[in-house]
């Protein structure tokens, strides 16, 4: 089978899901099979994984650290090299705890979760993208199909149309002209054919790399889903719930937090040390020794440089781009909201106004045949109206496309694009199950509740 005709062959097979079929691939199964396929979705499951372990790494600091030190070696008392009863062995185990040191560790640990947090927002706003993508993805193929189909009957009509053109040249009714005309339309159509299929394989590759395979029969989109009833609406909605906003609002928390302990860093601590020591030398009289401490030391600067106030000048400066970054953010969501909403309003006019023109092109075109027959209309004439027809279509195609598509990027400007919103019947990602299992830092490397997260992963990989 030939490229043009496995192409062909293509598009029809597509064409067939636009009827009710039972192995149809609807929008949501495209939506649910890129959420399950997603690389950038598992890699930034794998951020947010290595930020749970940031507020593990934090609360190690304020719980006791126990050290250990083995030594054996030589030594030369009287500068005649090492001798064999001068062998020393020495042990050591040494227990330490910070046991005050302004609040800064536990503030280390609360910013450490403000940071999660913000991690848990960005990988929703990943999964807004995952799913919005696969949306166009999924629109595109349609409407390239049908792109592809339209292109292929005006060839047929153009076909016919100069079939129509020789017969009247050969009986003297047109001109040698108007056959030159057809046959040049027929040429653009057939270049018009092969664009088609170009951009719908175009599109199929696209859609493989979004949802994770390569489209199979189509079903016809579902109902628009529901959005807002209002632009403010729609706003107020978004101000709350998208994840743009909120990642931005604990990273502002977090940065204002680590301007306390910036301040903080410039005080003293105090630690609290239990050390015992075993020591023995070979060819001594006396048997090896312990010898045991316990104390509490104050550690403090009295001069570094600069570098406390540097890193106090530096955590103000962070937290005013943090708080830079929340206005940013809000002010894109607003924009992005209610160019989502100007587009549904375009893309519905639009979608009215074609099917107005189409209806109009198509009494136009076959006034202009029947005018033609009579002589008062050329073969230019009914190819101008077959070709107003023909943009009318393609017009409404892509009118139809961009309203479904504006839909849903209102969807994700009001932050509501994930699939726990969309009930797409796909096992989610649980941001919680990482997080309990290593929260209190614990020694071993896999909790049970980390084995529970390992069997969830492993399913999501699976489906």
């Amino acid at each position: 089978m030939g490229i043009k005709s496995k192409l062909i062959s293509v598009a029809a097979v597509a064409l067939m899901s636009t009827t009710p079929m039972a192995w149809a691939e609807s929008l949501s199964d495209a939506m649910a099979s890129a959420y399950k396929s997603s690389g950038l979705l598992q890699q930034n499951q794998a951020i947010l994984r290595a930020a749970d372990e940031d507020v593990a790494i934090s609360l190690s600091a304020l719980r006791p650290t126990i050290e250990y030190s083995l030594s054996h070696g030589w030594a030369d008392t009287d500068g005649r090299g090492p001798i064999p009863d001068g062998r020393q062995t020495t042990a050591s185990l040494t227990a330490s705890m910070l046991l005050y040191n302004f609040g800064r560790g536990k503030m280390g640990v609360q910013a450490s979760k403000e940071l999660v947090l913000a991690a848990r927002d960005t990988l929703v706003g990943v999964e807004q993208n995952v799913l919005l993508r696969s949306v166009r993805a999924y629109l595109n193929v349609r409407s390239a199909i049908e792109n592809a189909a339209l292109q292929g009957n005006s060839v047929r009509v153009l076909t016919q149309e100069l079939r129509a053109a020789n017969d009247r040249f050969e009986v003297g009714e047109v001109t040698q002209t108007d056959v030159a005309i057809a046959r040049a339309r027929l040429a653009s159509a057939r270049s018009g054919e092969v664009s088609a299929r170009g951009q719908l394989e175009i599109a199929r590759e696209e859609y493989r790399a979004s949802v994770g395979h390569l489209p199979k029969g189509l079903s016809t989109p579902p109902r628009l889903p529901a959005t807002a009833k209002s632009l403010e609406a729609a706003k107020s909605v978004a101000r709350q719930r998208h994840p743009d906003i909120q990642a931005a609002q604990h990273q502002v928390a977090a940065a204002e937090i680590g301007i306390k302990v910036a301040k903080t860093a410039m005080m003293p601590s105090v630690v609290g040390q239990a050390q015992t020591t075993y020591g023995d030398t070979v060819g001594d009289s006396t048997p090896g020794n312990f010898n045991n401490s316990i104390g509490i030391t104050v550690r403090g600067e009295i001069y570094s440089g600069g570098l406390r106030s540097a890193q106090y000048r530096k955590a103000v400066a962070q937290a005013e781009q943090a708080r830079s970054g929340l206005y940013l953010s809000r002010l894109n969501v607003d924009q992005n909201v209610a160019n989502a909403w100007s587009q549904m309003a375009i893309a519905a006019a639009q979608l009215e106004a074609t099917d107005r023109q189409i209806r109009a092109s198509r009494v136009a075109l076959r006034g202009a045949r029947e005018e033609a027959t009579l002589g008062s209309r050329t073969t230019l004439d009914v190819l101008n109206a077959e070709q107003e027809l023909l943009n009318a279509e393609a017009a409404r195609i892509s009118a139809q496309a961009d309203r479904y598509y504006a839909a849903y990027s209102l969807l994700s400007a009001m932050g509501l694009l994930t699939a726990e919103h969309l009930k797409l019947g796909v096992v989610t990602y649980d941001a919680e199950a990482y997080y309990n299992a290593v929260r209190n830092a614990p020694v071993r490397q896999v909790s049970p509740q980390g084995q529970k997260l390992d069997a969830i992963i492993e399913l999501l990989g699976k489906n």
